[in-house]
């Protein structure tokens, strides 16, 4: 797969770029660049810039001097960290307490990328943390939750593992199909009403995020849903899912 940047308008540009899994299979990977009021940036997640559009992201970002922040909101998502530091030497890391332990090199804010000190310092940007589910799962090889972000002025979404759409959906013309992560129900908590809360937030947030406009998925692409749309795939996964996962 070949790098590409997507100019999303109002300031957000969408990276799409590779991650070979078992040495294999290219399921897709991703960052974001985006340009602040103060008209500085700041990329969401780590990825390893090359090419074409490395060229293209120093020419915007003052050769990467203006980037002032990475904001890394999945938390099993490492493998660039490291590099991208280096290139960004200026920059800001943010984490969840997961990345300092994973990548003790990188000097990291004391402020997780969670963390409500986080969100008030980028009001062009709308956070929310899944509910019910381990944002850290116990289990590390479930990877249902991460911080999804998004971009009103764009109506871009940015979210890493948490929803997705199959590859045999991508080109459905009427409705493109949401589904939830596939370790969504191994990632509910041990407690009361998991399922409940983790159902009642993405019911939640698709009202709360209706104009998404520009889906941008880690491992789904980048996906466009015509107005109101959005909310109704959200909807329509989580009434599927909701039986089982109140079951739990």
């Amino acid at each position: 797969m070949t790098d590409k940047i997507y100019d999303l308008g109002a300031g957000f540009w969408s990276i799409r770029g590779s991650f070979i899994k078992n040495g294999i299979l290219d399921i897709g990977n991703q960052c974001a660049l985006v340009k602040l009021q103060s008209g500085r940036f700041i990329l969401l997640d780590s990825y390893t810039l090359t090419g074409d559009v490395r060229d293209q992201v120093m020419a915007l970002t003052n050769e990467g001097r203006d980037v002032e922040a990475v904001l890394n909101v999945h938390p099993f998502h490492t493998v660039h960290c490291a590099q991208v530091a280096k290139d960004f030497p200026q920059a800001i890391f943010y984490g969840s307490s997961r990345h300092p332990k994973q990548v003790p090199e990188v000097q990291w804010a004391d402020d997780l990328v969670e963390s409500d000190a986080v969100a008030q310092r980028y009001p062009e940007l709308a956070f929310s943390l899944p509910q019910g589910i381990y944002y850290i799962s116990p289990d590390e090889s479930v990877h249902a939750s991460s911080l999804l972000v998004f971009h009103p002025a764009s109506k871009s979404i940015y979210v890493d593992d948490t929803f997705e759409i199959s590859p045999s959906k991508l080109f459905d013309a009427v409705l493109p199909e949401l589904g939830l992560h596939p370790t969504t129900k191994k990632a509910l908590k041990d407690e009361p009403n998991a399922g409940k809360q983790y159902c009642d937030w993405v019911t939640q947030l698709a009202h709360d995020w209706r104009d998404v406009h520009h889906f941008c998925a880690a491992h789904s692409g980048l996906v466009t849903f015509e107005e109101g749309r959005f909310e109704a795939s959200l909807l329509s996964a989580i009434d599927r899912a909701r039986p089982e996962l109140e079951a739990s």
